[in-house]
């Protein structure tokens, strides 16, 4: 719960704002002091009584107005504050905080602020896609702000695609769980963690690989350095900005370069949680030159990669933890258990591709914890955070 704990909820001027009625209620009901922050748009689609009535504080939406307590009210309200909610954060404020833009009541609040910020986007998809929205968001998670990223459906402008704002109730999850989450838990912890997908060449140009985005291994290595780990992240080819904390990326591309990573690393490491969608095969002999299309097909052989998992299970010593993921689509126990047992794992952790909304690409999913004790844990749908929270709650206990 977060009884006593003060929280700003700082709303933006997006069709969104009617859902921070609802974020504002569950902070309330769990014990929370909540003040109000607005744009002057935002009160275009959510009212002054309404914000007023549910808060129990008048709103803040002007830097200097008649009804402010102190002439310099961003800095008494961000001292007041333990946490700042932006929610619906859009284009324009995003763009503010990266660039410490302060020229509203919002903004400068925020520049003002010096603890926990979470965002949580609300734009149309277009919008939301833009290199410059993506860039300052980027810059955001390096500074340590949390970004709620926001759904994939159908939108208020008609358009279809990423940019819903996340709902009020998960929102308020990911702040209860930073409030709740032991913050030294794992201080003085090294743990290993590999994420995304592998690239093999065929020729220059060409590679196998899978749809694996890292989203999942990532949000991993951020839950442990939130609680004080020291993160060793190998990462195969992807899109993303390693989260805040301490974390030391190293960057990879084929299976063979990320095993020699590993393989250096784990000596070292108290843990390990192998989440990367290693691939199995390569081409025996990628081509120098882009293979040319012909009338032929052309035969590419194919051999196996090294086994990293399997690697790490038979030289781990006694006080290591090693964890892995299973990805299967039938009999997923089971599977699960020969992985789990065959490469001498401490547990490991079942993705299912049967249930929609969930494994690569998205934003969400379901997983199953089974240890070497054959204790299992099955959990619901959920986001990849919250699934991250569960894993690295499974690690602590073993450590």
């Amino acid at each position: 719960m977060l009884q006593g704990k003060r929280i700003i909820i700082g709303i933006s001027g997006g069709i969104a704002a009617y859902k921070s009625l609802i974020l504002i209620r569950l902070f309330k009901k769990a014990g929370a002091e909540v003040r109000v922050v607005t744009t002057e748009n935002a009160l275009w689609f959510v009212t002054r009584v309404s914000l007023e009535s549910l808060s129990q504080n008048k709103i803040y939406d002007k830097v200097f107005g008649p009804e402010n307590d102190y002439t310099t009210e961003h800095i008494s309200l961000t001292d007041w504050a333990d946490c700042f909610v932006v929610a619906p954060a859009t284009a324009n404020i995003i763009g503010k905080l990266a660039n410490g833009i302060a020229d509203d009541a919002l903004s400068t609040s925020l520049i003002a602020f010096d603890k926990k910020i979470f965002i949580a986007p609300a734009m149309n998809v277009k919008m939301f896609d833009h290199f410059a929205v993506q860039r300052n968001l980027s810059y955001l998670k390096e500074m340590d702000i949390a970004i709620v990223e926001p759904a994939s459906g159908y939108l208020a402008c008609g358009y279809e695609g990423k940019g819903r704002m996340e709902e009020p109730e998960e929102i308020f999850l990911r702040v209860e769980q930073y409030f709740n989450s032991p913050k030294d838990q794992l201080k003085g912890k090294k743990i290993l963690v590999t994420a995304g997908p592998t690239h093999e060449p065929i020729d220059p140009v060409r590679f196998i690989g899978n749809h694996s985005t890292g989203k999942m291994g990532f949000a991993i290595a951020g839950e442990l350095a939130s609680r004080g780990a020291e993160v060793t992240l190998i990462a195969g080819p992807v899109s993303i900005a390693a989260p805040a904390g301490e974390i030391n990326r190293i960057d990879v591309t084929t299976a063979d370069e990320m095993y020699h990573a590993a393989m250096d690393a784990f000596p070292q490491m108290d843990a390990g949680i192998l989440t990367a969608a290693v691939s199995d095969f390569k081409p025996a002999k990628p081509a120098s030159q882009k293979i040319k299309k012909t009338d032929a097909t052309p035969e590419i052989q194919l051999v196996l990669n090294p086994d990293i998992l399997g690697s790490l299970g038979k030289m781990k010593k006694e006080g290591q933890v090693l964890v892995g993921f299973a990805l299967e689509t039938d009999n997923e126990i089971e599977n699960a258990r020969k992985k789990l047992d065959g490469k001498n794992l401490d547990f490991i952790v079942l993705n299912s591709l049967n249930d929609e909304g969930a494994g690569f690409g998205g934003d969400n999913n379901k997983v199953t914890l089974i240890d070497n004790k054959n204790q299992i844990s099955g959990f619901e749908l959920k986001s990849k955070q919250q699934v991250a929270v569960d894993v690295v709650n499974k690690l602590s206990e073993m450590l």
